[in-house]
């Protein structure tokens, strides 16, 4: 029995402190080249203007030519949030609380570059799934809250320097409100506080940290080449328009990646996670990521044409 505790205390000691990314940088430039593609002129030049003050945009722009510069910095911005959890890329900021709001006054705070913390907890939102276990609320602040509040930010007459931070994280949380697993936590028998949207959905025994949530995360591919992008997004652009697109309801968009967890991701052969003797769950097949891959698709399309319309409606 203290053999089971330990490891239960280690596997959520080490989800803990993993950053919540989604869909890893792929998934996030692709939908950020979808959005660029669909802002009207103004919008364009407005945001070209205000990504110019994030300070890493000399580093994403550097060696790149001009014509592709608004573009380029435009799709790094993406993954900035994911970024700055990571001091190889920007050192400085502080892992305020992990994934758990740590209840504090700075949990939401909206004052710009000059705030140094991750805010791991502003990427998803734990909308209970109960299939097995009663489920719990989801903390705030969270993803849901933040695109709310970021959006109607970008509206006012704040500072461009907020305002450039606010453009970065809404391009960030749309894309990660839109990957089934960052909006929702599947509350069951084996994992009864909930699933941390899949991460403590295990393929294989610690110290491996195979799992469900990474798996979709890396469904586009971690590290793709610009050109991968290019050609992926492309072919996404080809697709009809699809519904739903002009929809400014955040709660509508969990509400979509919520059933998607429930018919997309958590089916055979993932395991139900309901019987303590099986530890790991199967992983994906091939009819599995076929489906996973018919969604993800559809999900990021969404959320290009979404934050286009985001800030074409509400940037000032």
């Amino acid at each position: 029995m203290k053999q089971r505790i330990l490891a239960v205390v280690v596997m959520l000691s080490l989800v803990a402190s993993q950053p919540a990314f989604a869909w890893f940088n792929g998934g996030h430039e692709i939908v950020a080249y979808i959005a660029y593609q669909r802002l009207n002129p103004a919008t364009r030049a407005r945001v070209d203007g205000l990504l110019k003050l994030n300070p890493m945009y000399a580093r994403w722009t550097v060696d790149v030519e001009n014509s592709r510069k608004p573009l380029f910095a435009f799709m790094m911005a993406a993954t900035w949030p994911d970024c700055i959890k990571q001091a190889s890329c920007e050192p400085g900021y502080t892992s305020d609380g992990g994934n758990t709001p740590p209840g504090q006054p700075t949990d939401d705070q909206n004052i710009g570059y000059a705030d140094k913390l991750m805010h791991q907890y502003w990427h998803f939102v734990d909308t209970p799934y109960s299939a097995g276990a009663s489920g719990q609320p989801p903390k705030t602040p969270n993803a849901l809250t933040e695109i709310a509040k970021l959006s109607a930010a970008i509206a006012t007459d704040e500072s461009d320097d907020i305002k450039s931070y606010d453009v970065v994280w809404l391009e960030h949380l749309v894309g990660d409100i839109h990957q089934p697993l960052h909006a929702t936590s599947r509350f069951t028998i084996d994992h009864p506080q909930g699933d941390a949207g899949g991460n403590l959905v295990f393929f294989c025994n610690l110290p491996c940290t195979d799992e469900l949530h990474a798996y979709w995360d890396g469904l586009f591919g971690d590290t793709p080449t610009q050109e991968q992008i290019s050609e992926n997004a492309t072919a996404l652009l080809r697709h009809p328009k699809p519904a739903g697109t002009e929809s400014l309801d955040v709660q509508a968009w969990v509400t979509g990646s919520f059933d998607f967890a429930k018919s997309a991701v958590y089916i055979a052969p993932i395991s139900q996670d309901n019987d303590p003797s099986v530890k790991l769950s199967p992983r994906p097949n091939a009819p599995y990521r076929s489906q996973a891959n018919r969604v993800a698709n559809e999900q990021v399309i969404l959320a290009g044409y979404r934050l286009a319309n985001l800030l074409n409606t509400k940037l000032k």
